[in-house]
């Protein structure tokens, strides 16, 4: 397999996305194993982005790791810092299957209303609404109505 490589521009914005992420996965002291290979796989299919901490001093066997982890996964080497290494592979596109018989479910809404006060700040909501409510101007839910039948239109004479 290939490395990824990535222009300096996204390397630089993949950093800073890297920067509050803890490490997912250690190497331990047997070094990069084929069970650290797949657990680092497995984070990258989850995640894209991930940390690798590395529990050795070495720093060549650090810089050799980040390249063989690269390598053999297809994946970009973002950074190396100290015992941390990030990596980035796209993540692969999730396969669904698509119900023929599946109603659409609830929609989140933002439904912003403005302060009876003049400077204050509006207050924001987020409403969920179900398929048979509607929100009116004024932010309110209403329910649809079942229309009743009239008995005298349905009962036999």
């Amino acid at each position: 397999m290939t490395v990824l490589t990535l222009p300096t521009a996204t390397i630089k914005d993949l950093r800073a996305q890297a920067h509050h992420l803890d490490p997912v996965v250690m190497i331990g002291a047997d070094g990069l194993t084929a069970a650290v290979l797949k657990e680092i796989e497995a984070a990258l299919n989850a995640h894209g982005l991930i940390k690798v901490r590395a529990a050795t001093d070495e720093r060549a066997d650090r810089v050799q790791w980040l390249a063989d982890i690269a390598d053999q996964l297809s994946a970009a080497p973002v950074q190396h810092i100290g015992k941390l290494l990030v990596l980035w592979r796209p993540m692969p596109k999730k396969m669904r299957e698509e119900r023929e018989d599946r109603r659409p479910g609830p929609k989140t809404m933002k439904v912003v209303k403005n302060s009876s006060r003049g400077g204050q700040r509006p207050e924001v909501k987020q409403i969920r609404v179900l398929g048979n409510e509607r929100v009116t101007a004024g932010g309110k839910i209403k329910r649809a109505r079942v229309s009743q039948k009239s008995n005298k239109k349905t009962s036999p004479r």
